[in-house]
């Protein structure tokens, strides 16, 4: 009787022991952020103020600038880049939208990136859960879309995605350094 008291006893003690063990990651230096379209909406939703249903919502981690020239350098011009750091910066549409003449169905995909001196590239690839930008498949895009870079005053320290409001649907607003590029997203 006694040694089947002591075994589920001495089980948990081992659990437990194994439990102990366990070591988080430290701060990663690129964190991840995610923006929302309509700007902040799962903040509007618990306050009952969202006026909008939700449309999409990007998942990014943020480099730091840190000094560095990123653009040209960090960045060479020309290459396909995961827009952002760590993982590729993944964006969910909840709804049907149009990226350029293209229509883009109710989905997860990745983003990826082609900065040049005056414009990016915008690419929309349907690979997702992938790590920076060493696996890119160019036969997976569903969309390219070129903007032009504006050049800001103010440089950026972190890399930085919101949506803002447009007449047509919203544009993605992305910027870092002294860069900043909008993306056309129509619905």
């Amino acid at each position: 009787m006694k040694k089947i008291f002591f075994l589920p006893v001495i089980v948990c003690c081992f659990c437990n022991l194994l439990k102990a063990q366990t070591k988080f990651p430290p701060l990663d230096k690129s964190p991840m952020d995610m923006s929302y379209y309509p700007s902040g909406y799962p903040v509007l939703k618990i306050q009952d103020k969202a006026t909008e249903p939700l449309t999409a919502r990007v998942i990014f981690s943020r480099p730091q600038k840190n000094g560095r020239t990123v653009f040209g350098e960090l960045l060479p011009f020309g290459q396909v880049w995961r827009l952002g750091a760590n993982e590729a910066t993944e964006i969910e549409f909840y709804k049907p939208v149009r990226m350029g003449n293209t229509k883009i169905k109710k989905g997860r995909y990745t983003l990826y990136c082609i900065p040049y001196q005056d414009k990016w590239t915008l690419i929309l690839n349907k690979e997702t859960d992938t790590w920076g930008s060493f696996k890119y498949d160019v036969t997976k895009d569903i969309v390219r879309m070129d903007a032009p870079v504006q050049k800001q005053n103010d440089a950026l320290e972190f890399f930085a995605m919101v949506f803002e409001k447009s007449a047509t649907g919203a544009n993605l607003v992305v910027g870092w350094d002294n860069n900043m590029v909008n993306f056309p997203i129509f619905f």
